[in-house]
């Protein structure tokens, strides 16, 4: 199992794209007008489509599982969104451990637009992987 200690951090920042905007429709099944129809975004007065808020915030599960290898899975995930997100914006998702305690591992997730202003907040749990057997 991976160590890890409180203070260890990791980033993850990606571009969201219209493409993986599709995606995301497909596996969500969510068809709501500002997230899929750019024209209805724009009346509602955004220069495009908005991204779904949990593709942002999935960046942090890569940040995630970097820091904490294979040994470990999400087992929670508290997350306030404070802003939209634009189709076609960057988001950068940092995570940091906060405690490392019985089991788990309580990480702070911030995601920022490339603006600074951040989108998203909250706490992940991690909890060891235990395979089937």
């Amino acid at each position: 199992m991976t160590a890890l200690n409180v203070g260890d951090a990791m980033s993850f920042r990606k571009t969201l794209t219209v493409a993986e905007q599709a995606m995301f429709t497909g596996i969500s099944g969510n068809m709501a007008p500002l997230y899929v129809d750019k024209r209805a975004a724009e009346a509602a007065g955004f220069d495009h489509m908005l991204a779904f808020e949990l593709n942002a915030v999935a960046l942090a599960t890569t940040a995630l599982n970097r820091v904490a290898g294979t040994a470990w899975r999400l087992g929670g995930l508290q997350i306030d969104f404070a802003l939209p997100v634009l189709v076609g914006e960057t988001v950068e998702s940092r995570i940091e451990v906060l405690d490392v305690a019985d089991g788990a591992v309580s990480c702070s997730v911030r995601c920022t637009k490339a603006t600074g202003e951040v989108m998203a907040q909250g706490t992940a749990k991690l909890v060891p992987v235990h395979p089937r057997g």
